[in-house]
């Protein structure tokens, strides 16, 4: 389309946006004039009292069928034709009663909403039918280049087939299929690239004269004769490569005809996207497991919450309602009640901070894990060391949280199975990575599951499977050995140039931290 074309084409549009606006503040003012006079009508039925009953119905009318000026239009036209006309004293526009006075007030506040509530409401459905105008538009674009696309392979064809030395250039698979004369579905291949030969392993001369449907074992989505009755055809088949691989191509499909017009062969083109499905089917299965990896998340959680708070809650309704009872020692319930919140307050503190502790983010890795730490031992009775190299500088965040997670997670494990005597935790750094190793010296990994854990096949556990993610996502590494005298879990990641010349953090002065 020519700028001059689009230039004629807004013209009118112009021109039809001015001639609707018009309209719509002409029905804003006769909505205004319109709900006075009917007023005036009603005066014998209503009364004198509360005249903005009619001004109501404008007021809505404008703001949903004409917009935000015309609504306001219609507001000040109301508001001063009852001022006038209905207010005592009337036909007047000196002062009011202060009551006549607020119950404008609150007609002009309350009509405020009404219009901005109508125009929020005016504006979702624009938006709405803007987008699904776009839809079509883009459709119909999308169709015409489709048909534009055909016409121009259909016109192409006969000089494919003339100049098919030109086709040994592309990388894709192509090769051209001939009607058998006895006019059954399939034919016979008559063209095979060097495209063809790099992708099935077939050379042209070990292809020519056979049938593709068995040459390849072709798995088509619908019947072959479907396909052959298309003048284009695109989709997905299966085919099988000379050394027996599967793989699944995209292809594409138009019929050559005669001079005559009849269809004489179909040309194909073949294009390998067998790891674009795999990565496809990689990616929903990833998908599958992050969702899978939220819900236990939220479960445990919430199963947290049940656990502590949801007792501590319970127990402070009890006391709250022996307060009721006659008799009851209100300053003692007082007491307990007032212990019982002060111990949701600590409990709601530790979620918190083992969601995500603000250390991490005030002090840096080596103070969030020292609380940790410090806390598992306690909790638990395991003694843990901790060794970090002097100075730890401050990382990027997403490498700070990694590994943090990465220790909560490998604590919670320990404690779950390792029945170990103690844990050592070397955090150490040096200019291109940071290094975690958690060694326990417990029972070990049994060898299946250490396999699975390894190859991450089978149910490997989801605070694993998410430790891993969180690695390979930063492009690290995540190593587990183990035998019978314990295991050694070891997190490798990549600093970023930038990182080198970041503050250090303060709060770390010493080499060991054991906590017991």
């Amino acid at each position: 389309m020519t700028p001059t074309s689009k230039s004629l084409k807004r013209r009118p549009s112009r021109l039809k946006t001015v001639a609707i606006a018009i309209a719509r503040y002409t029905l804003g003012i006769l909505a205004g004039i319109g709900a006075l006079l009917l007023r005036d009508f009603l005066r014998p039925l209503l009364g004198e009292h509360n005249p903005y009953h009619t001004v109501w119905l404008a007021v809505v009318f404008s703001a949903w069928y004409c917009g935000i000026g015309p609504a306001i239009i219609t507001v000040i036209i109301g508001a001063v034709g009852v001022w006038y006309w209905f207010l005592p004293p009337v036909h007047s526009f000196t002062v009011k009663d202060p009551a006549e006075i607020s119950g404008l007030i609150g007609f002009l506040i309350f009509s405020a909403i009404v219009i901005a509530f109508g125009e929020s409401t005016r504006r979702s459905i624009g938006r709405r039918e803007q987008a699904e105008q776009e839809l079509r538009d883009a459709q119909e674009e999308l169709e015409q280049r489709v048909r534009e696309r055909t016409s121009a392979l259909e016109q192409r064809t006969a000089e494919v087939v003339e100049k098919a030395t030109l086709l040994d250039l592309a990388n894709d698979a192509i090769f051209i299929k001939t009607k058998t004369k006895t006019g059954t579905s399939g034919g016979i291949i008559t063209y095979w690239n060097q495209g063809a030969e790099r992708l099935y392993g077939f050379t042209a001369r070990e292809a020519l004269g056979r049938d593709p449907a068995h040459l390849l074992s072709t798995t088509y989505p619908i019947p072959l004769e479907q396909i052959e009755q298309n003048e284009v055809w695109e989709g997905e088949l299966k085919h099988s490569t000379r050394d027996g691989r599967r793989i699944v191509v995209a292809s594409r499909w138009t019929t050559l005809r005669s001079k005559a017009g009849n269809p004489i062969g179909w040309m194909e083109i073949n294009t390998d996207i067998t790891d674009r499905k795999r990565a496809e089917r990689a990616a929903r299965s990833l998908s599958v497991r992050i969702l899978t990896l939220q819900d236990d998340e939220h479960r445990r959680i919430a199963r947290a919450l049940h656990d502590s708070l949801g007792q501590y809650l319970a127990a402070l309704k009890m006391q709250l309602g022996l307060l009721a009872s006659p008799g009851a020692n209100r300053e003692q319930l007082i007491s307990d009640a007032s212990d019982i919140v002060d111990r949701c307050l600590a409990e709601t503190r530790t979620v918190s901070h083992l969601l995500h502790p603000p250390l991490l983010d005030e002090a840096g890795l080596g103070s969030a894990a020292r609380w940790f730490i410090e806390g598992f031992a306690e909790r638990s009775g395991i003694p843990v060391n901790l060794d970090i190299t002097p100075g730890l500088r401050r990382m990027p965040a997403e490498i700070e949280i990694a590994l943090f997670r990465a220790l909560q997670e490998a604590l919670t494990n320990v404690h779950r199975h390792a029945s170990t005597p103690k844990v050592d935790i070397h955090l150490t750094l040096d200019p291109s990575q940071i290094r975690m190793q958690i060694q326990d010296y417990g029972q070990g990994i049994p060898p299946e599951t250490l396999r699975h854990l390894e190859t991450g096949v089978g149910k490997t556990g989801i605070g694993l499977a998410g430790m891993r993610e969180r690695v390979r996502e930063l492009g690290g590494s995540l190593t587990i050995h183990s035998n019978n005298q314990g295991t050694l879990l070891t997190i490798a990641l990549p600093l970023p140039a930038n990182s080198e010349s970041g503050p250090t953090e303060a709060s770390i002065d010493q080499n060991q931290v054991p906590a017991a």
